[in-house]
């Protein structure tokens, strides 16, 4: 474990956002050649918002090998939060409790770090200004920004997320709605089917309206009742999202090894133990759809044989946070490399694999 584990995990993990970018670069040895959105990605493997919450360190995610780097959450307007101490590590679980609850330094603030990023880019390739580029600013990984919700602002008002597609939408390679954040009172309520129904029509609407519309996906909990999942899934089919992240994390705290004082902590559990949840959500949710919702699988990934086990649940893509904490910058390298080498022994391609083990 990374000797970082030895202090307190918020100023560890603001540490890491800060040296990231100078950290040396992972050179990518493998090309998984993965579809996502009608886009070629070298890897299958991203990174899930809630490390690069302000973009601050997408540049150096690219530079690990991850094929995505979703930042955010962000929020309209900044907030700092929930009190803290607000983030604690269960090692023996290798899981980690978190009650952020949307710290943001809010749109504006993100606008402006992307679009400087974009102008700095084009300064040094004037020869793109009139191509379509992704986002990312390199032509395999793509840029998702992943949109929360203000703890002041109504709960049954949808505004904040259409505001979060206007303003930041021209910055991404694809959009993320966060519903399932347990630590913003009410925000899962979001995820029951009239709440969803007509938050989703409203996002979609104003993702259509983008000079260049992006996909589009909603984030859930694997905590969601499967009456609840298949309300999803038909609104989702029935609106037009184009994707579904699943899953957040659970607020259930079963067959936990770490300290009780620990698991008794509020928040939001992610790492080792959500992985058969996420797992059976992914199937049951593939099943729903008849795999006609791409989905991306996060939960619990800390290895090669983890994400191939999405995969053939029915996941298109993955997403790892939790364990690029406990292992490091190497993380996203070694997957993608124990991928291959699966993928090889199989005879087949990762897009070949999705959903075959759905049932």
């Amino acid at each position: 474990m990374p000797i970082m584990h030895r202090f307190d995990p918020e100023q560890m993990h603001r540490l890491s956002i800060l040296l990231l970018p100078f950290g040396p670069k992972q050179r990518q040895l493998v090309d998984l050649k993965v579809d996502f959105f009608g886009k070629q990605l070298q890897s299958p493997i991203g990174i899930a918002a809630g490390y690069d919450k302000h973009a601050e360190a997408m540049d150096a995610l690219f530079d690990l090998g991850f094929g995505t780097v979703e930042i955010g959450s962000v929020t309209p307007k900044p907030q700092e939060g929930n009190p803290k101490p607000r983030m604690f590590r269960l090692t023996e679980d290798e899981a980690v409790i978190n009650r952020y609850g949307f710290n943001s330094d809010g749109h504006q603030k993100v606008l402006e770090r992307l679009k400087t990023r974009v102008y700095k880019w084009l300064y040094w390739h004037p020869d793109q200004r009139n191509k379509d580029w992704n986002q990312s600013l390199r032509p395999h990984q793509l840029l998702g920004v992943n949109l929360g919700k203000n703890k002041t602002s109504p709960a049954d008002s949808d505004q904040d997320y259409v505001d979060g597609i206007k303003t930041l939408g021209p910055y991404a390679d694809y959009l993320v709605v966060n519903v399932s954040s347990p630590n913003t009172p009410g925000l899962r309520n979001l995820q029951s089917r009239l709440p969803m129904e007509r938050l989703l029509k409203s996002v979609k609407q104003e993702r259509d309206q983008l000079e260049r519309p992006v996909p589009l996906l909603v984030k859930i909990a694997p905590d969601v009742s499967d009456q609840e999942l298949q309300d999803i899934a038909e609104i989702v089919k029935q609106v037009g999202i184009d994707g579904v992240i699943i899953s957040n994390t659970t607020i259930s705290r079963n067959n936990l090894k770490s300290d009780s004082k620990l698991q008794k902590q509020m928040g939001g559990l992610s790492g080792k133990p959500v992985k058969p949840l996420a797992l059976q959500t992914v199937k049951k949710f593939y099943q729903l759809t008849n795999g006609s919702v791409p989905i991306v699988g996060c939960g619990g990934i800390q290895n090669g044989q983890d994400a191939l086990e999405f995969c053939e649940a029915g996941a298109s893509f993955c997403q790892l946070y939790t364990h690029f904490g406990y292992y490091g910058p190497g993380l996203p390298g070694k997957i993608n490399q124990e991928l291959s080498e699966l993928l090889h022994k199989r005879g087949k391609t990762w897009n070949e694999l999705i959903g075959t083990r759905s049932q």
